[in-house]
């Protein structure tokens, strides 16, 4: 049973402010209802509660690590005893033959594998594209394949397909090439599997930028009597630049952390020719228990993949009138 209410009740008013008609009444103001206070107070702690887990595992294994790596950078350790050595290790790089051999062998597999692999995925990517391909979604994922293989495992295939002697490759082409023991073969070797692994993946990410170009601008080009190359490389490339910029972007931040292809195929060798960054820092760190000048590695590495992603940007995100 509803409770009654006085039809001549009205809400308390205050007195008429200046300016009001005279007789007016202004209606005060109503309080505020119980327990409004700590529900704002839980509406302001409710995503500091959420969100403190997260923010805590960050700060305990990504950030305070990060920190570390670059303190322990500039430091150094004579006989058991730790001591500063600000840029020591940074400029000790400079005279490390190792680490320059391992520069050059990750700016040749840049300049040469890279854009091999773009290229090919471009391809790929434009043919799996097609109506008239059958079996387009069993393709699509045959080339995708090899990128959800583990490293190590495709490594070790590799490094058994290639073998001197009774290795598959040789039986195939009839030759006795040493593909993991001469210096120039072994470097063609690791190129080839990174090229085999990776291939697919970009052409895979290439092909959903295809697939978002309209059938109009195809229709329209052949209208003005474009070729199939020349709509591609004047209509269809252009508007793929921002899939071809991640896909250069995350393929150099690949090659900068190589580390399983050399290790499992060569050992970085012959001749530290297939060396890389992180193959040496893991070397000086895990047998040579050099941590600092590990650390100065690891941070020089960041740098290079810092600045060539910017140049990458720089250069090539951008519109050219």
């Amino acid at each position: 049973m509803r409770p009654r209410t006085n039809p001549g009740a009205s809400l308390p008013t205050s007195p008429a402010s200046p300016g009001s008609s005279p007789g007016a009444a202004v209606p005060a103001a109503l309080p505020a209802p119980a327990g409004t206070a700590p529900a704002v107070r839980r509406s302001r702690t409710a995503p500091w509660v959420f969100a403190g887990p997260a923010a805590a595992l960050f700060l305990v294994f990504f950030a305070y690590p990060l920190a570390a790596s670059f303190v322990q950078s500039l430091q150094t350790t004579d006989g058991g005893v730790t001591r500063w050595a600000g840029a020591e290790q940074y400029t000790r790089m400079l005279d490390d033959p190792s680490f320059l051999r391992s520069l050059a062998n990750v700016a040749l597999i840049l300049v040469v594998q890279v854009p091999v692999m773009i290229g090919l995925a471009l391809a790929l990517a434009y043919v799996l594209n097609q109506s008239w391909l059958r079996w387009r979604a069993t393709l699509r994922t045959a080339y995708f394949l090899p990128a959800v293989t583990t490293l190590v495992a495709y490594a070790v295939v590799f490094r058994v397909l290639l073998k001197t002697d009774g290795g598959a490759v040789n039986q195939i082409l009839g030759t006795q090439v040493d593909w993991l023991n001469d210096p120039f073969w072994a470097r063609v070797a690791l190129i080839a599997s990174i090229t085999w692994r990776w291939a697919g993946y970009n052409a895979i990410i290439l092909l959903a930028g295809l697939q978002a170009v309209g059938r109009e601008q195809y229709e329209a080009a052949a209208i003005d009597g474009a070729g199939a190359l020349t709509t591609f490389l004047r209509v269809i490339l252009p508007q793929l630049r921002p899939v071809v910029l991640f896909c250069s972007i995350t393929s150099t931040i690949g090659t900068l952390q190589l580390f399983d292809e050399p290790l499992v195929l060569t050992g970085g060798g012959p001749a530290d020719a297939t060396l890389t960054p992180i193959l040496y820092l893991y070397q000086v760190g895990f047998r040579q228990f050099d941590f600092g000048y590990a650390a100065a590695i690891a941070w020089v590495v960041v740098a290079l993949v810092g600045g060539l992603s910017y140049l990458q940007f720089r250069y090539l995100g951008r519109e050219r009138p």
